[in-house]
Formats: C-alpha cells, sequence, structure tokens
C-alpha cells in the first residue's frame, strides 16, 4: 500500500531536482566538460540517494576494481531508467549514447544534451552505426567514457534482449576496452512501470574486454556472455 504514496514522492522530488540541476548545466556548459560531469554526477547521487529513502530501493556493486584510469566503452543491461542514473554515480566524465528524441524532453533532454551525448535516430540502422562511430571517437579522444546500452531498449527481468553491434563496431574500430554491466534494476523500477519495488539492485562489474585487433562480433560475444552469465545469481526473475 505504500508504494503509491512513495513512489509519487520520489517523482515529484526527481522532477525537482531535474530543473534544478539542466539549469545549472546549463549555466556550466561553457566551462571545461568536467564541470559540467560533476553537476550531473551530483544530480544522479541526489536521484539514486532519493529512491532509497523514498521507496527503499538499495544498491550494491561489485568489481569496482575492475574500472581501468582512462576512457573505455561501457557496455551496460538495460531493465530501467535507473542505471541512466547509476552509471553517472560509479563512472566519471561519461557520456551516453541514445535516441535523438530524448533530447525533445524538457529540461531532462537539455541536461542529456549538455553531456556531449553520441546522439542517433535508432531505426536509421547503418547511419546510426557510423554515428555512433564517429562520435563516439572524439568522446573517447577527449578523454569522455562511452556508455551504451547493447540491448538498444529496455527490457524485462526475466531474460536478455537482442544484442546489437553498434557499440561493438565502435569499439573495434577505436581500440579502447569494453567494460560489461550486470544488474537487475529492472526487478525494482519495472520498464513503464510507475510503482518503485523496495529492494536490492545488484550491479556488478567485469573485467575489461581487449578490443585491439578484434572483430566486432567476437567483443560483442565475450560482452553478451559475460553479462547473461551474471544474471541467474543476482536476479530473482531471471530464466537463462
Amino acid at each position: 500500500m505504500l508504494m503509491l504514496p512513495r513512489s509519487i514522492l520520489f517523482s515529484f522530488l526527481m522532477i525537482i531536482y531535474t530543473i534544478i540541476f539542466s539549469l545549472l548545466a546549463m549555466l556550466v556548459k561553457p566551462l571545461p566538460f568536467i564541470f559540467m560531469s560533476r553537476n550531473l554526477r551530483l544530480y544522479a547521487n541526489f536521484v539514486v540517494l532519493s529512491l532509497k529513502y523514498t521507496c527503499g530501493v538499495k544498491y550494491e556493486i561489485q568489481g569496482q576494481a575492475n574500472i581501468p584510469a582512462g576512457p573505455v566503452i561501457i557496455f551496460s543491461k538495460h531493465q530501467s531508467t535507473w542505471e541512466g542514473y547509476a552509471m553517472q554515480t560509479v563512472f566519471i566524465k561519461i557520456c551516453f549514447v541514445a535516441k535523438r528524441e530524448l533530447f525533445w524532453i524538457p529540461f531532462f533532454g537539455w541536461a542529456l544534451a549538455a553531456m556531449k551525448p553520441i546522439a542517433i535516430n535508432r531505426g536509421s540502422g547503418k547511419q546510426a552505426i557510423q554515428q555512433i562511430v564517429t562520435q563516439g571517437k572524439r568522446r573517447l579522444a577527449e578523454g569522455i567514457s562511452i556508455v551504451i546500452f547493447p540491448e538498444g531498449t529496455r527490457t524485462v527481468p526475466t531474460k536478455p534482449g537482442k544484442y546489437k553491434i553498434g557499440g561493438a563496431v565502435l569499439a573495434a574500430e577505436a581500440g579502447y576496452p569494453v567494460i560489461p554491466v550486470a544488474h537487475n534494476a529492472g526487478e525494482c523500477w519495472p520498464r513503464g512501470g510507475f510503482l518503485k519495488k523496495p529492494g536490492t539492485i545488484h550491479v556488478r562489474i567485469g573485467p575489461a574486454i581487449a578490443t585491439q585487433g578484434r572483430t566486432a562480433d567476437e567483443i560483442l560475444l565475450d560482452a553478451k556472455r559475460w553479462i547473461e552469465a551474471q544474471m541467474p545469481s543476482i536476479s530473482k526473475q531471471y530464466v537463462s
């Protein structure tokens, strides 16, 4: 019974944070990117902590020692909205590969656009992949890590989605390591669901996957195998 009022309170707080920090993002946009990164990292921490104290959604992270110094390409499981915030609390100086329609959302889209995202037209096929490669190389050269959700869209916690090749093509061409991330966030913050269910989100960060001299198919297969191998032990709902 308490899930509804708690979820309403959290949503209210998240809206307030989004307005405040998106306006701050506009102010710091002319400054070096590290200032933008710190601003949005603080925003993400507010959201994640508010979810914990209003809705009882906690999280545990394993494998942070696997994060190397320097920019990387992060392949994350995609089950909910939560990981979009959580990635900013774990990794420093990141941007996202995101569909361009998200930038049309007032305040949230403005903040996202300030993060130097890789904006793609998801339905454009090869053109979208080329956008990921071209813009991705530029971000990595600037020292910015890239978060990619290889499943493309949010999936249900019970099974994997279809992994797409775009991020792996970038990794093969750019030669930067891939860091796989598994989690079960969809069990607490369901895809398309308003109610937030109390519980613990388990996040596992895997060892870096080498990319130099390898094909995109090999890289994607390694990342998928590692991520999906973690799911049965961290998810109550996953069916292997």
